[in-house]
């Protein structure tokens, strides 16, 4: 850059022409005594400013490798009227060779805060436009939006997320700062304004979908810009599937995918679990070793997003008549889950991109027949989903990608093919009484003490169980998904949620009669528990109040950590035994797979040891030993099965990575290996599950608007073919290590 002084600025009279509706609260390569500037750890030189490569002139601000450094500006009286406003705008560019985090906080006079935090990339200058009223991609309907910075009318945008509220009439402070950097950290800043028109924001989710379901803002080798182009790769595919089976079919392996050749083990007509020799496995009804290796959700129902109220999202819906617009639908997702906390656009019309293409890709020609004087009109037949022809070759796809199970939530049709065993979902629902831990992303903690939770239980295992009771295909069932048994965080509150929870509620709840019951045996009376907790509690009523407050615990009071330790243990137990119970009556002969934690605590594993056949657990981390203990795992002496894992990328459609975010995609086939590698290397772990089949569409699918890159395939059907080259070469390593690893075995025992 170009270092100038600001008389020499003055003269060059060069700015970023600003767009109609924005107007400039404050230049700093133009100060006037209009705003006050204060630096806190950080320094803004008075005389020098800089152009840069692009022929802009900025001011530097350096932060210094602080807690908090910061900038403020603040009007020199009173407060700034913003009512009229949308947006605040800010030009700014990092003045390093990195990507720069500063956070963003505007207070207005009562005390209110907006904050934002803007992800500052390396490179040229660029218009940051922050919303001056709580805002976020899933105000517009999905999980992550689309890539930013984004040119519009000539000038680089980047819009943030904000959050909180303001009085926008008193706005008193703008303050930028950046949290406890590791060295000094240059920021380049032009001016800061405000808009007063939401045209840009609008343009930022305008036409942002092509008539395939992808993004319009981005290429990738897989992108579809054409129906020929769909059919070409689908008939290229098949010529590569017809290779890999028949490698596959060369595999020993029983009809269940159980790998033969090593020593036996009984098989007693459907799967089971065996320890042998200190490794856990999974057994074929035939009496082999399974390694699972699985894939969820492989449904041809995933490409569904809502498109009401939206559709200048879409540069190419089908309009009423096209033989397209049969994958239209209705539906609601407005469940007050907090995974749909602030999410608009979750009810009304969908478009079901993933039908449509493969209607594209292998719907039949037909055209019509206008009648005339001897011949009688022809129309064509509306498409329909052809669902067997899906389900073969999603069943071909697997077998030839080296996967051996389909996972939860995939469509049951592909079960009854007797091509590759399956898991079940078991979906508890009613009208029984919950308890909320503070995390409740897909709902509230079900309260097992209740008797109508046992009627659900009951009601919900015979009715999955009932087409399936002899079917030796069926691994097993998964006691629900992600149950919200702690909160976020490590604090004693997030630790003991279900308890605070529970205390906190009336004595209408089974479970907080349970846990008064559980104190009143042990302590007798308010005396004898007010002296093991530190209370004062003058009578036991107090108790039964909605809104009791527990205390913390403590090391002088270890009595309130073991009784919520304790609570929590039978509330636990209860839970599972009830489903344990029930799927022995309806389903004896397969197993209870346990409860896919994503949130766990010590006595929720435990108890699920007790009474399930595997634990399951969904990991988001590079590796299965990162997301837990193994030491403790390995002492209850369970099988562990690796319900979900993933790893995704931004440069393939979908805006967001999903949790596990690597640089680029050419990292995902490495990272799977990687995963893959160290859970086969972990003696309790009897197989892994990837999520997910599909890809979620960009624009948000139905149930909470995730828009991730999770697939093995996109949305146009077409898979990604680096990355399911990288996992077949894994799987088929993983399957010939257990062939291995089983034929050393039966040498070593043979006489």
């Amino acid at each position: 850059m170009i270092r100038r002084t600001l008389p020499a600025v003055f003269a060059l009279m060069f700015s970023t022409p600003l767009l109609a509706g924005q107007q400039t609260l404050f230049s700093f390569v133009r100060p006037a005594a209009v705003v006050n500037v204060a630096t806190e750890d950080a320094s803004l030189p008075q005389y020098n400013a800089e152009q840069t490569a692009e022929g802009e002139v900025l001011r530097r601000v350096v932060f210094n490798p602080v807690q908090r450094p910061s900038l403020r500006l603040s009007p020199q009286a009173g407060a700034w009227d913003w009512s009229a406003a949308t947006a605040m705008t800010l030009r700014l560019q990092s003045g390093m060779d990195w990507p720069l985090t500063v956070d963003v906080t505007v207070l207005s006079s009562d005390g209110k805060t907006l904050t934002s935090r803007i992800d500052l990339p390396a490179g040229p200058a660029q218009t940051v436009l922050v919303p001056l009223v709580a805002s976020s991609p899933l105000s517009q309907g999905m999980r992550a939006g689309p890539p930013m910075p984004w040119v519009h009318a000539g000038q680089r945008w980047l819009l943030t997320s904000s959050s909180g509220a303001l009085d926008l009439k008193q706005v008193v402070s703008v303050t930028l700062s950046m949290s406890q950097p590791n060295v000094a950290q240059s920021l380049m800043i032009e001016r800061v304004g405000i808009q007063d028109d939401d045209q840009v924001q609008k343009a930022v989710y305008s036409e942002l979908i092509d008539g395939y379901g992808q993004s319009t803002r981005g290429r990738w080798p897989e992108k579809i810009v054409s129906d020929d182009q769909l059919k070409v790769a689908a008939n290229r595919e098949q010529q590569q599937l017809k290779g890999w089976l028949a490698e596959r079919s060369q595999l020993p392996r029983d009809q269940f995918g159980g790998v033969t050749g090593g020593p036996a083990f009984d098989g007693k007509g459907f799967f089971r679990t065996e320890k042998r020799d200190g490794r856990w496995y999974l057994i074929t009804p035939e009496g082999h070793p399974f390694y699972s290796l699985g894939v969820n959700t492989v449904a041809a129902d995933g490409g569904r997003t809502y498109v009401a109220g939206r559709e200048s999202m879409f540069t190419a819906l089908p309009q009423a008549g096209e033989p397209l617009a049969q994958f239209y639908g209705e539906g609601n997702n407005k469940d007050g889950n907090g995974s749909s906390s602030g999410r608009q656009f979750n009810q009304g019309r969908w478009f079901d991109f993933y039908a449509a293409n493969l209607e594209r890709s292998y719907g039949k020609p037909c055209t019509p027949v206008t009648a005339t004087a001897t011949t009688a009109a022809v129309e064509c037949p509306a498409p329909v989903l052809d669902i067997q022809r899906w389900q073969g070759h999603s069943l071909d796809r697997l077998q030839a990608w080296g996967f051996n199970t389909l996972g939860n939530w995939s469509d049951a049709g592909l079960g009854h093919a007797n091509r590759l065993p399956y898991t079940l979902p078991l979906s508890i629902v009613g009208d029984y009484t919950s308890i909320s831990t503070g995390m409740d992303w897909w709902g509230s903690m079900p309260d097992p003490f209740d008797p109508r939770f046992a009627m659900a239980t009951e009601r919900a295992v015979a009715i999955a169980a009932r087409d399936h009771r002899d079917d030796p295909w069926l691994i097993g069932y998964f006691a629900d998904n992600e149950l919200a048994w702690a909160a976020p965080g490590k604090d004693p509150k997030a630790r003991y949620a279900l308890a605070y929870g529970t205390l906190r509620l009336t004595t209408d709840v089974p479970a907080k009669r349970a846990f008064l019951k559980q104190l009143r045996d042990k302590y007798r009376n308010q005396e004898g528990l007010s002296k093991a907790w530190g209370i004062n509690l003058p009578a036991w009523e107090l108790m039964e109040d909605p809104g009791f407050e527990p205390p913390l615990p403590s090391p002088e009071h270890p009595e309130i950590e073991a009784d919520f330790q304790y609570f929590q243990k039978v509330f636990a137990e209860t839970y599972f035994k009830t489903i344990a119970d029930s799927l022995k009556w309806h389903a004896p002969n397969h197993l209870l797979l346990g409860g896919r934690f994503a949130v766990s605590t010590p006595e929720a594993v435990a108890a699920c040891a007790e009474f399930c056949d595997v634990l399951s657990f969904n990991f988001y981390t590079p590796k299965p030993q990162d997301g837990y203990d193994f030491a403790q795992l390995n002492a209850l002496d369970k099988p562990v099965l690796v319900s979900e894992f993933q790893f995704g990328s931004r440069d393939r459609g979908p805006f967001w990575p999903g949790p596990m975010e690597v640089a680029k995609e050419e990292g995902r086939g490495p990272a799977y290996a990687a995963f893959l590698k160290a859970a086969l290397a972990e003696p309790s772990i009897v197989g892994v599950h990837w999520f997910q089949y599909l890809d979620q569409p960009a624009s948000g699918r139905l149930l909470d608007g995730e828009n991730g890159h999770f697939g093995l395939v996109g949305l146009t059907d077409v898979p990604f073919q680096g990355f399911v080259d990288a996992v077949r070469k894994s799987n088929l390593q993983a399957q010939q290590q257990l062939v291995h690893s089983q034929a050393a075995e039966k040498a070593a025992k043979a006489p």
